[in-house]
């Protein structure tokens, strides 16, 4: 009895408090309420961000202002929820009790209905660290289908408000490609972050929703100056609306009706201003225009993210995926966001699920709609098929590839396990393809005359023996290899490396040998028909490149002969960027659609393949690459890079398929010339710097390690807080505990562990010496301890030593 008295009591006690606080205007850290008016304004602690909330008729954010510059729409933010008609907090009636706490005010029995169902919903907004916090409590009193649930709807002030906004799982949306009213975007995940370039103003959005909820949003452009942003919670994952699209013209409801639960559903949300020039910045990169790089990264770069586990190089505004692209996880490396590289592991789990058959064939494209596929082949559950114009075998190697390379950026070792058996199956279907045995793997059409593609270039009529399919065979197999190694099967490892040199040695033969190199042409032909008649002698520059970058060409005389002919042609006719072909193919060889020349695939540019250009270069001329690294940023800077193409002749855009692969060329500015070359075990440099770039300094977040990168001509240096390592040559490192681990040459095969035995920050110098040897110094404080590990066939001078500040050791045979 006594304990019912007392909560009795303390809830009278509440209540008068409640009562006498309604009286009179409250102010409490950045939170003012004006009971009369009913009105709430909400500031965050820097004062940079507020919220202004009415609740005299209905509950809504009336107003948003960052910096003094109001967000919103006279629309402003609500809940509510869209069936046979639309309901929203706006009718949540005069019932609406309000509680403040410390840095907290809650607005509870918010109450509005459909028909029979009563939705009651509190909202609480909590000021948090530089942040304001809203939790939407919602809870139904029975189970109902709705076209749309608002948690909440943000109507924000106009199209032009902001340039886009970074997704949280990688990818983006940019505003003026919602260019009609109704133009729509919707995506599986809930979080945003809205920016406005010039200002540096950013707007984020968190959105965490309960463990057994699923979060949606979607981007429309809903007319009369409004953009309008809408979060979503359910029960399960929505489904689309119109096939598998997501994003529709015309139409502001992306997603399908759903049922909706008789329970309670809660979302937190955190609002946050953010300094979009500090958080996004790109560093100090003297030589190269760094803002040009953000923007065309965030923008150009994350379009190809369709939704989670749908990451391409097409993009969203025509729903398309390529699966024969293996440039994915180089940009992911380049964007260096935690968001994209897991959503892109999980793509590529979904496509090993879905869209490998038993046979080890990887299906080459997913699209929303049928429409682009061999007949029978589309399945409108999944979206993935064979496209229409021929069996692209490159979307083996695709894959292969972007495995590899992606397990380099999440390290994770069980999930390459989850992809050893299919990379293994796709390789093997490509192998088992080899049936004249020279080592050269033949494609499913066999001459022109079938007029089917089998690569990228999916209107030119390659065939049978492709030497483009082939390179990228190539580098996947390498990749491969190397990783059944880190999986400790090396028998498959020796066995993809044998495969790898035969098909090397054949590729490089004589065309008159059964080869892909025209020595009177000094190039490498593209394909080689059944009947033994060999095409694509036009200098085709995915050909010619990817048998530099991936290592197929080292031999110098040809690679000169190659290269100095690519630039002296494209010089000449004063291209910003290579071009796919330099002179025509034959009439038979490709499509209507390809003539006459120059047109499409036949002598237009396409920017796609430009990181196989820069790649080839860096190793040859870097101040080559760089011009066109730096031609495409210019460029970006004219256009935003948005088009599929360049016409040869004005130079200007073409096509209404934008591709994000147009942007290869800034992701390989970070591998091959800042020699970003992360690995599962480790952060790696293998810089090809220039001296106009020198101080060049930016940070690199692998794993959850920040990592601080300055680079100059012969001095690359790498540190985090435990660690310091300055080079002149190439190298990878990491550090465990005390134990600072260097890898010679970025190579697993030559390890120096370094110990700092009082604790201290391990700090290291390196200097190339003749021979390959490497002298090793140690700085700071504190004595060392240094070992050599790894496996190799060469000696060392040393097994270990100890050092003191300022002392040097020899490593033999380093490199």
């Amino acid at each position: 009895m006594r304990r019912t008295i007392l909560l009795l009591l303390t809830s009278f006690i509440f209540v008068l408090e409640a009562s006498a606080s309604a009286e009179r205007p409250l102010t409490l850290g950045g939170i003012q309420h004006d009971s009369k008016k009913k009105t709430i304004k909400i500031t965050d602690s820097k004062g940079i961000l507020s919220i202004d909330l009415t609740y005299a008729k209905g509950c809504k954010i009336a107003g948003m202002s960052l910096k003094g510059k109001q967000l919103l729409s006279p629309g402003g933010a609500f809940t509510g929820i869209r069936a046979d008609k639309t309901v929203t907090s706006l009718e949540g009636g005069s019932q609406i009790a309000v509680t403040q706490g410390d840095k907290s005010i809650t607005l509870s029995n918010i109450v509005y209905s459909l028909d029979t169902v009563r939705i009651n919903e509190t909202w609480r907004f909590t000021l948090r660290n530089g942040s304001i916090g809203w939790q939407i409590t919602r809870k139904y009193n029975k189970s109902f289908k709705a076209e749309e649930t608002f948690f909440p709807k943000w109507n924000f002030n106009g199209m032009n408000l902001w340039k886009g906004g970074i997704i949280d799982n990688g990818g983006m949306v940019w505003c003026k490609y919602l260019s009609s009213t109704n133009d729509t975007y919707g995506v599986h995940t809930g979080g945003v972050t809205f920016w406005e370039p010039s200002s540096g103003d950013a707007l984020q959005i968190e959105s965490v929703g309960d463990k057994d909820l699923h979060l949606a949003a979607t981007f429309s452009n809903r007319g009369k100056s409004e953009f309008a942003f809408t979060q979503m919670v359910s029960d399960s994952p929505l489904q689309q609306r119109y096939n598998l699209s997501r994003f529709v013209s015309g139409k502001p409801d992306v997603f399908a009706a759903h049922r909706v639960s008789k329970k309670t559903q809660t979302i937190d949300l955190s609002l946050t201003y953010i300094d979009y020039n500090d958080v996004y910045s790109r560093g100090q990169l003297n030589g190269i225009d760094a803002v040009a790089v953000r923007e065309l990264m965030n923008t150009t770069g994350r379009y190809g993210v369709v939704d989670n586990n749908i990451v391409g190089g097409n993009g969203w505004l025509t729903n398309w995926k390529c699966l024969h692209e293996p440039f994915f996880a180089q940009t992911g490396m380049a964007l260096n966001d935690p968001n994209y590289i897991r959503n892109f592991s999980a793509t590529l789990d979904q496509e090993r699920d879905l869209a490998t058959l038993p046979d080890g064939r990887v299906l080459s494209r997913w699209h929303n709609v049928p429409g682009d596929e061999i007949p029978g082949t589309y399945n409108a559950k999944t979206g993935y098929y064979e496209a229409m114009w021929g069996y692209t075998i490159d979307s083996q190697t695709g894959y292969v590839i972007n495995v590899s390379e992606q397990f380099d950026l999440n390290g994770d070792i069980n999930w390459l396990k989850g992809h050893k058996e299919s990379c293994e199956r796709a390789l093997d279907w490509l192998i088992k393809r080899d049936d004249n045995k020279n080592g050269i793997f033949e494609m499913k059409n066999a001459n022109i005359s079938d007029k089917t593609a089998s690569d990228w270039l999916d209107i030119v009529w390659a065939s049978y023996e492709n030497a483009f399919v082939n390179a990228q065979m190539y580098e996947a197999l390498n990749l491969w290899a190397d990783l059944e190694r880190v999986l400790g099967d090396s028998s498959k490892a020796d066995y993809y490396k044998q495969v790898a040199e035969k098909l090397k040695t054949s590729f490089n033969l004589p065309v008159e040998q059964g080869g892909f190199w025209s020595d009177s042409k000094k190039q490498y032909v593209y394909w080689r028909d059944k009947d033994g008649s060999v095409h694509g002698d036009n200098l085709v520059t995915p050909v010619n490149f990817a048998a530099v970058a991936f290592g197929l060409c080292d031999d110098p005389g040809r690679k000169a002969q190659l290269l100095d002919q690519i630039e002296k042609r494209t010089t000449a006719e004063k291209l910003f960027h290579w071009p796919l072909c330099f002179d025509s193919f034959k009439r038979e060889e490709v499509s209507a659609g390809n003539w006459p020349f120059p047109k499409y695939e036949n002598g237009d540019i396409f920017p796609t393949w430009g990181y196989m250009g820069v790649r080839a270069y860096a190793g040859y001329d870097r101040a080559i690459a760089l011009k066109y690294i730096r031609n495409i940023l210019e460029q970006y800077n004219k256009d935003g890079l948005s088009s599929q193409r360049y016409s040869r002749q004005t130079q200007n855009g073409l096509g209404d398929d934008i591709l994000a692969g147009i942007s290869t060329t800034v992701t390989a500015l970070y591998r091959d010339i800042y020699g970003i070359r992360p690995k599962w075990n480790r952060m790696g440099l293998e810089p090809n710097m220039t001296a106009d770039l020198d101080g060049t300094k930016f940070t690199y977040n692998l794993r959850d390690t920040v990592y601080n990168v300055e680079l100059s001509t012969n001095r690359y240096v790498l540190s985090t807080k435990d660690f310091s390592v300055s080079s002149d040559v190439a190298f990878g490192a990491c550090q465990k505990a005390n134990e600072l681990l260097i890898f010679l040459g970025n190579d697993d095969k030559k390890v120096v562990s370094v110990k700092n035995l009082s604790g201290k920050k391990n700090e290291v110098k390196m200097k190339k010496l003749a021979n390959d040897d490497v002298e090793i110094e140690v700085g700071g404080k504190g004595k060392y301890r240094i070992e050599t590990k790894g496996k190799s066939k060469k000696d060392v001078s040393f097994k270990k030593a100890s050092l003191n500040p300022g002392e040097k050791i020899l490593v033999n045979n380093a490199l």
